[in-house]
C-alpha cells in the first residue's frame, strides 16, 4: 500500500469521530425533541380537554339559570319565546334554545317557531337527559331549525321544586359547531398543529385545519387507529389528511364521557430545525474532509514518519471523543498546514458540539418553562374571566356593585401578585378589606394565627371576607359609630391529618340586625363560593346583637401557620 494511500487513509481515519459524534448527537437531539414534542402535545390536548369541558359547565349552568324562569316553569309559548329569544342574544355561540315536553315535542323556541312544529325525542342527548334526569351533551347534529351543523346540550326541567316530581320538559340549547372548533383551535400553541374532536357516535363534531370538510364525516376506517386510541396516549400516525403527526389524544369523564379530543403536531415542522443542523453540520464536515484530503496528499512528498505518529496519536484521542486534542504540527510545510487545518476542524468540531449540547439544554428548558407558563397563564385567565363573568350576570343594573366587587377582585390579585401566585396569608386579606374602616384603635379587632394560603383560598375568602365587609359598612356594625367587628380564626387537625381553618365573624354595637325575606346575590356569594370553590362550610346567623358568619374550610396539606396572635 502506497504512502499517499496510508495518509488519505489516516485522514478518512481522523473524520471518523467528527462523524460519530454528528450522529451521536444528531440521535440525543431528535430523541430529545420528539419527547418534548409529545409532552406539548398531550399537554395541549389535555388543556383543550379541559376548556371543553369548561365550555360544558358553562352551558350547564346557563340552562340551569333558564330554567328557573317563571315562563319556562309554567310553558306559556308566548312569555317563553320572548324570553329564550333575550336569552339567546347573550350567547353568541348559541345557535338555538328550546323547551320541549318530555316526549320532543316543542312549545317554544328562540327562533319562533309554533308549538308542536318539530320534535326531538328521537335525539340520543334528549333520551339521555330524560334517562339521567339531569343534564346530557350530544354529538353532532343538523340542527331541524337552523339547518346548522350544530351541538347540543340538554337539561330536564323538573318544575319549580326539581328536588321531586315527574319531568315537564326538556331545555335544550344548540351551539355552531364551527364557532366551536374556532374556540378549541385557540388552545393550540403552534399554527401548523391540528385538533379534532368525535362524539359519542364517533361523528367529527370539531376540526382546524380544513374543519368543512370533515364535520358531520366519521374518521376514516384507514386511520382506525384514532379511534381506539386511549385517555393519555401518544402515537406518529397519519391524521385524517393524510399528513403524519404526532397525535395526543384525551377524552373528558362526566357529561362528556365518550368524547374524544386529538392534538396532532406536525411532524415536520417539529424536526424542521434539527433537520437544518444535520445538513449544516455535514456540510462542516465535508468541507473540513476536503480540505484534510488536500493537505493530505501534499504531505505525502515528504519524509513524514514523525508527523504521521504524532497525527496517529491524535486521531486515536479524537477516535475515543476527545475533541481536545491538537496535532501541533507548525509552519509552512504541507504537514504543518495539515495540522492547522486538522486543528482547526477539531475546534470547529468542539465549539459545535459544545453549542449543540447546550441549545439542547436551553431548548429544553425554554419548551418546559414555555409550556407550564401558557397552561398557568391559559388556567388563571379562565378562571378570572369566569368569576367576572359571575358578578357580571348577577349585578346587572348596579354597576357600583360590580365595580366594587371588580375592584375587590382586583385587590386580591394584587396580593397575590405580589407573592408571584404563590400565596398569601390570612391576615393580610383581612387587613386588604378592613383597613379602610379602622376609625379607633378597637373597632375593628383580628386574632388568630398567620395561615398561609394557596391562590384558590385567597380568591375565594377574599371575596367572601369583601362582601362581608361590604355588608358591615352598609347595614351592620361598621355603619355605626359604636360599631364592633372582631374576627378570629384557628387551625385545627382532623382525625384524617388534614388542616382545617376555623373563623368567625362577629359584629356588635351596630343597629338592630333583621333576618333577610330572602337570600340576595352577596349572601349567595359568602355561601356558594366557599362551599362550591373550597368544599368549606358556611353558616351565617342574622343574631339581633349582630351578624355573625362561620366558616369551617379545609386547606392544602403542608401549609403552615405561625402561632402569633394578629392584633
Amino acid at each position: 500500500m502506497s504512502l499517499t494511500t496510508r495518509i488519505l487513509l489516516l485522514v478518512l481515519l481522523a473524520l471518523t469521530p467528527a462523524l460519530a459524534i454528528q450522529g451521536y448527537n444528531e440521535v440525543a437531539l431528535r430523541a430529545s425533541r420528539d419527547a418534548a414534542v409529545r409532552a406539548d402535545a398531550l399537554a395541549t390536548v389535555r388543556g383543550a380537554a379541559e376548556d371543553f369541558a369548561q365550555l360544558s359547565e358553562r352551558m350547564r349552568q346557563a340552562l340551569d339559570l333558564i330554567s328557573g324562569d317563571s315562563s319556562v316553569q309554567v310553558r306559556d309559548p308566548v312569555a317563553c319565546t320572548a324570553y329564550l329569544k333575550r336569552s339567546a342574544a347573550r350567547l353568541p355561540h348559541v345557535i338555538l334554545l328550546a323547551l320541549t315536553d318530555p316526549d320532543g315535542t316543542v312549545i317554544c323556541d328562540s327562533a319562533g317557531s309554533e308549538p308542536g312544529a318539530y320534535s326531538t325525542g328521537a335525539r340520543a342527548y334528549h333520551r339521555r337527559a330524560l334517562e339521567a334526569g339531569g343534564f346530557a351533551v350530544g354529538g353532532y347534529a343538523l340542527g331541524t331549525v337552523s339547518k346548522l351543523p350544530s351541538i347540543h346540550f340538554a337539561r330536564v326541567v323538573a318544575g319549580r321544586d326539581e328536588s321531586d316530581g315527574p319531568a315537564t320538559g326538556v331545555l335544550l340549547a344548540a351551539v355552531d359547531l364551527d364557532w366551536l372548533s374556532d374556540h378549541l383551535e385557540q388552545t393550540l400553541h403552534q399554527a401548523e398543529t391540528a385538533i379534532t374532536v368525535t362524539g359519542r357516535d364517533g361523528l367529527i363534531i370539531a376540526r382546524r385545519p380544513d374543519g368543512a370538510d370533515w364535520i358531520g364525516k366519521p374518521i376514516p376506517p384507514e386511520r382506525a387507529a384514532l379511534r381506539t386510541a386511549r385517555d393519555g396516549a401518544v402515537r406518529i400516525a397519519e391524521d385524517i389528511d393524510g399528513r403524519t403527526r404526532i397525535i395526543a389524544t384525551a377524552m373528558p369523564d362526566g357529561a362528556l364521557a365518550g368524547v374524544r379530543l386529538m392534538v396532532g403536531r406536525d411532524s415536520a415542522a417539529a424536526f424542521a430545525d434539527i433537520d437544518a443542523a444535520t445538513r449544516r453540520g455535514l456540510v462542516l464536515i465535508a468541507l473540513g474532509a476536503v480540505l484534510a484530503l488536500a493537505a493530505a496528499l501534499l504531505a505525502g512528498r515528504m519524509f513524514i514518519r514523525r508527523p504521521i505518529d504524532r497525527l496517529l496519536r491524535v486521531a486515536a484521542a479524537w477516535q475515543d471523543g476527545d475533541l481536545s486534542a491538537r496535532t501541533g504540527l507548525r509552519g509552512m510545510t504541507e504537514f504543518g498546514r495539515l495540522g492547522r487545518k486538522l486543528d482547526t476542524m477539531a475546534s470547529t468540531l468542539q465549539r459545535n458540539t459544545d453549542e449543540l449540547h447546550a441549545e439542547i439544554r436551553r431548548g429544553r428548558a425554554l419548551q418546559e418553562q414555555q409550556v407550564t407558563m401558557l397552561h398557568e397563564l391559559n388556567h388563571r385567565v379562565k378562571n378570572t374571566l369566569a368569576t367576572v363573568q359571575a358578578l357580571a350576570r348577577q349585578s346587572r343594573g348596579a354597576e357600583g356593585v360590580l365595580e366594587a366587587r371588580i375592584l375587590a377582585l382586583s385587590k386580591t390579585h394584587d396580593l397575590l401578585t405580589r407573592e408571584d401566585w404563590s400565596g398569601a396569608s390570612l391576615s393580610e386579606v383581612l387587613e386588604s378589606e378592613l383597613s379602610p374602616y379602622r376609625t379607633d384603635g378597637d373597632q375593628i379587632g383580628l386574632d388568630g394565627p398567620d395561615v398561609a394560603l394557596s391562590p384558590r383560598h385567597v380568591l375565594a375568602l377574599g371575596m367572601t371576607i369583601h362582601e362581608l365587609t361590604t355588608n358591615a359598612a352598609k347595614y351592620g356594625a361598621l355603619s355605626a359609630p359604636g360599631g364592633r367587628v372582631r374576627v378570629s380564626w384557628s387551625l385545627v387537625t382532623t382525625e384524617a391529618g388534614m388542616p382545617r381553618l376555623r373563623l368567625t365573624w362577629q359584629e356588635s354595637g351596630g343597629p338592630p340586625v333583621h333576618p333577610p325575606a330572602r337570600a340576595g346575590f352577596g349572601t349567595r356569594l359568602i355561601s356558594g363560593g366557599v362551599r362550591r370553590e373550597l368544599d368549606g362550610i358556611v353558616d351565617l346567623a342574622f343574631e339581633a346583637e349582630g351578624l355573625r358568619c362561620y366558616l369551617d374550610v379545609p386547606l392544602a396539606p403542608g401549609l403552615s401557620a405561625i402561632l402569633t396572635p394578629t392584633q
